[in-house]
């Protein structure tokens, strides 16, 4: 059975379906209130081969002396994920490609993630990485905060984040160190902000009829 996860973390507090405060909004959720949380690290045993990937990486690590690269490990719903220190991410995913034990071959992609409100860790970067070898499925996340949003480029190990790294710049703002382009891919290159962010403004719709416009959502007036 996997470790169980303790208590959970909280990060803010999301209310509404796009964050409405005040009158509400025409989506009919103004009153929804919702915490954020993250689940708390988990304890040995962690469950099944979890175990046996973890013991491998803490093996490598310590004959490295990098034992404090991993900050924590989290079984949640049925998967684990490694938390590691930004600074390390590059020594440790080429341990987790090259090692007997480990052979996690294919990083699938990155994804960015930001938490307003995770103080000095808003911005999160979660890898995918599949064993071929072992028929196995982790996931690495690293966090940044938003005064530095800087974190270390892996596409030297897996390849394939070539334009996953790209797009998560361009999307989030992550700085990934080391890319051998880093450009956006989505939005012009002089557009202002990063849309998926969530300070980002949701926007409105001009509309061409007798100066009308339709306000984003966060700002629409409830009628009932």
């Amino acid at each position: 059975m996997p470790a169980p996860t303790g208590e959970v973390h909280a990060v803010g507090e999301r209310r509404g379906m796009f964050g409405v405060s005040g009158t509400g909004d025409t989506s009919g959720y103004g009153g929804l209130v919702s915490a954020k949380v993250f689940p708390a690290p988990s304890q040995k045993p962690y469950g099944g081969w979890f175990d046996e990937v973890a013991a491998a990486l803490e093996a490598r690590l310590e004959a490295t002396e990098l034992t404090s690269a991993i900050e924590s490990v989290v079984v949640h719903r049925g998967e684990i994920t490694f938390h590691v220190r930004r600074e390390d991410l590059p020594f440790v995913a080429q341990m987790l490609r090259d090692d007997e034990a480990l052979r996690f071959e294919l990083c699938s992609g990155v994804s960015g993630v930001h938490y307003p409100d995770d103080h000095g860790r808003e911005l999160h970067a979660v890898y995918h990485l599949t064993s071929m070898t072992h028929n196995r499925l982790i996931r690495v996340e690293v966090t940044a905060p938003d005064s530095d949003p800087h974190v270390p480029s892996l596409v030297s190990i897996y390849p394939t984040l070539d334009w996953h790294e790209r797009e998560t710049y361009d999307m989030f703002g992550l700085i990934f160190d080391g890319h051998p382009a880093l450009t956006r891919v989505l939005m012009p290159d002089d557009w202002p902000g990063h849309p998926q962010r969530k300070d980002y403004p949701l926007g409105g719709i001009p509309v061409e009829y007798k100066g009308g416009s339709i306000p984003p959502p966060d700002q629409r007036r409830s009628y009932n």
